[in-house]
């Protein structure tokens, strides 16, 4: 397995991310029933009842090495919702982070800036990845607009690009960080981490 999936724990002030374990079950059952994300039909966020199953899932690909899964807690500790590197590319240095989804009750805190910064600063600066990409449905804005106020660059839309759970087709909005702007993206997540919101 490459060292992109090894597992690893990483911790800030806002957020705590641990590699993804069926004892997570029950926590990430009550996250996701919070704001009942899986109504969001451009997303694929599970229910509480598909949870185990999505569990299994991730877990499955990170033993296939092309995906490494993170728990994500909050500051008391509690379950808040689940992160992934995923679509690993080991020789060339390159991941995506994604998968993402949170509870309602930590969107729009410092915690998805934070769990951004930890994942992006393990892959550049342990990881010594070249790139790291963000991927959403076109018509996600919410999630646009958050991967843009990261200072990732839009690389472009494939267009009919997936056929998403209810038959639709999905254009996918494709937006990635290069090391070379990491010094600077860095700086500006930190500020960002820093301001009074």
């Amino acid at each position: 397995m490459s060292e992109l999936c090894a597992p690893v724990g990483l911790v800030g002030r806002h957020a705590r991310l641990e590699p993804l374990s069926p004892a997570h079950l029950a926590g990430l059952q009550q996250a996701c029933a919070d704001g009942d994300l899986y109504r969001l039909w451009y997303t694929a966020v599970p229910t509480a009842e598909g949870m185990a199953a999505e569990i299994e899932r991730r877990l499955a690909l990170h033993a296939a090495g092309s995906m490494l899964p993170f728990t994500v807690f909050d500051a008391e500790g509690r379950i808040a919702g689940m992160t992934t590197y995923m679509n690993i590319d080991a020789k060339h240095r390159r991941v995506e982070i994604g998968s993402t989804w949170y509870a309602r009750r930590v969107q729009r805190s410092g915690l998805n800036t934070e769990c951004k910064l930890m994942l992006l600063t393990h892959a550049f600066e342990t990881l010594d990845c070249i790139a790291v990409e963000f991927r959403t449905h076109r018509l996600n804005t919410q999630s646009r607009r958050a991967i843009e106020r990261l200072g990732a660059q839009l690389d472009g839309i494939l267009r009919a690009h997936q056929r998403s759970a209810d038959g639709t087709l999905r254009d996918t909005a494709v937006y990635s960080i290069t090391a070379a702007e990491w010094p600077t993206i860095r700086t500006h997540l930190r500020w960002q981490l820093e301001r009074p919101r």
